[in-house]
């Protein structure tokens, strides 16, 4: 499934590329939401999120990943190739394909997606996935700025993942899976390049947490991170 779904990507990219008129130039964009070391009690993991786009002002290829290392092991790591569509002001459509290299094994995924700003400038990406042997899962993920200067700025975030059935082999249970909470607050030396500072809290739920203790790891967690957002 995973090699039909990245030729398709490919296959429109040409569209993506030369589509519009003079007036409509090909720009790029590259994101690195987070780019940080979270402090816990035992080995400090480190986190990559980021994403790239490149294309017009209705046709994009977007390119996104997450990767979390601890003592030199890569313990998540993920990459989605998506095909996006402008379907209103400030909202796109898109789809294509999710791999999940870690934790093994790996999987792939079909993804269906919405990413945009919602009412009152929350940042929100959605997205639904669906795998091998019936396998489905659900995304969401939201992002507010509050500006206490043009250059201070408070982002609380949220992460929420739930599956449609039991996947013991990946340590992953149906229904609500895990949440993910932060608070950053980082200083724009310029838009470009803004170190921060926050807290972020992690908790899985259900069968996914059963998994979790089985492993003799813990369910919940609270981190001081401390990192840099980048764009170019």
């Amino acid at each position: 499934m995973n090699a039909r779904i990245f030729l398709f990507c490919i296959m429109l990219l040409p569209a993506v590329v030369f589509a519009g008129a003079v007036d409509d130039p090909l720009l790029t964009k590259v994101m690195i939401n987070q780019f940080e070391t979270r402090i816990t009690d035992g080995p400090n993991p480190q986190v990559l999120d980021g994403q790239l786009w490149i294309g017009k002002d209705l046709n994009k290829l977007w390119i996104k990943t997450k990767f979390e290392r601890t003592d030199s092991i890569t313990e998540e790591a993920e990459l989605q190739a998506l095909y996006s569509r402008a379907i209103a002001p400030f909202w796109d459509a898109q789809i294509g394909w999710r791999r999940d290299f870690r934790p093994k094994p790996e999987q792939d995924w079909l993804t269906i997606g919405l990413q945009g700003l919602a009412p009152y400038f929350f940042e929100v990406d959605a997205a639904f996935f669906i795998g091998k042997n019936g396998r489905t899962a659900v995304r969401l993920e939201a992002e507010y700025e509050i500006l206490f200067t043009q250059r201070l700025i408070m982002s609380p975030e949220i992460e929420v993942n739930f599956y449609g059935k039991d996947d013991p082999a990946a340590g992953i249970g149906s229904g609500l899976s895990n949440m993910e909470l932060g608070l950053r607050l980082r200083y724009e030396f310029t838009r470009e390049f803004a170190p921060y500072i926050g807290i972020n809290w992690t908790r899985q739920f259900g069968q996914t947490a059963d998994f979790t203790k089985t492993a003799g790891n813990e369910v919940k967690e609270t981190q001081i991170v401390v990192g840099v957002r980048i764009w170019f």
